[in-house]
């Protein structure tokens, strides 16, 4: 049986700021980010309709996460207090895990340069 991953990506728009870091730290002070979030499901091709799953139903799961997310102040999101992008995946992906069982991965990007992968775990 032929096995696919499929990646659909989503972005939000949101402030943070890192309460955790040292004095001086820039990212101690309220700044926002045009994020980008890539959901990946993996499993076998169904034979008969010869997909993974519809795409519809990965943006359908992610849906209520994006009105949580979108255009709000991270930090006053319960789980995500200190929201580095480590602790948004993991919030992500403890979210969405029960309704997309194929999950494999949730890839947050704060930035064009900067990503974060989690795994589960």
């Amino acid at each position: 049986m032929m096995k696919m991953e499929l990646r659909k990506t989503f972005q939000f728009e949101a402030a943070h700021r890192l309460p955790q870091v040292p004095p001086g730290h820039k990212c101690a002070r309220l700044h926002g980010h045009s994020f980008s979030v890539e959901v990946v499901v993996e499993g076998p091709v169904d034979p008969v309709l010869g997909w993974v799953m519809d795409y519809a139903d990965i943006k359908a799961a992610f849906r209520p996460l994006y009105d949580q997310l979108d255009h709000n102040y991270l930090n006053e999101i319960p789980g995500l207090e200190n929201p580095t992008s480590e602790h948004v995946a993991r919030w992500i992906w403890d979210r969405l895990k029960p309704s997309l069982p194929l999950l494999t991965q949730v890839v947050i990007a704060e930035t064009c340069n900067s990503k974060c992968a989690y795994r589960g775990g």
